[in-house]
């Protein structure tokens, strides 16, 4: 497996925008990157997987739902650097609009909680701007008005 801090390559990666109603399904990060922060469910793709089902399994792994995919919402990059400058984590992410289709919301593996969120909330979960950004648009590509 490629290591995650300061990889040679990006890593791919697949995240659910799962929406229902006027709300979207959070979970608060394990383990680094962004380790306690709130994010959407999702995690890294494994040699030899589809992504979609990549993004099932993960999204399973974390929160216990079963999810089908409808759209690709957006594709793009996330790199955190270090104090010099160097990227000490890069992926390139493919993030999913979501729906359930059945299961239990319970946080596992890589979350320590995950639960239903507002849309008229979201900004109190520190979300970083690109993840409200693509919020938004699956919003807007699920018919849900603003």
């Amino acid at each position: 497996m490629a290591a995650r801090e300061y990889p040679e390559h990006p890593l791919v990666g697949v995240g659910g925008i799962i929406v229902h109603d006027e709300q979207v399904l959070l979970v608060r990060r394990g383990r680094e990157p962004l380790l306690g922060e709130w994010s959407l469910p999702g995690g890294l793709v494994e040699v030899g997987e589809e992504l979609p089902e990549a993004l099932r399994r993960e999204i399973l792994e974390e929160t216990g739902l079963v999810v089908h995919e409808d759209a690709i919402v957006e594709v793009l990059s996330r790199i955190l650097r270090d104090e010099q400058g160097r990227a000490r984590f890069h992926y390139v992410l493919i993030d999913y609009l979501c729906r359930v289709q059945e299961g239990r919301l319970e946080a596992a593996t890589d979350a320590t909680e995950a639960r239903w969120v507002e849309r008229s909330c979201l900004n109190e979960y520190g979300l970083q701007p690109e993840t409200l950004r693509v919020i938004e648009k699956a919003f807007l590509l699920s018919g849900a008005e603003k």
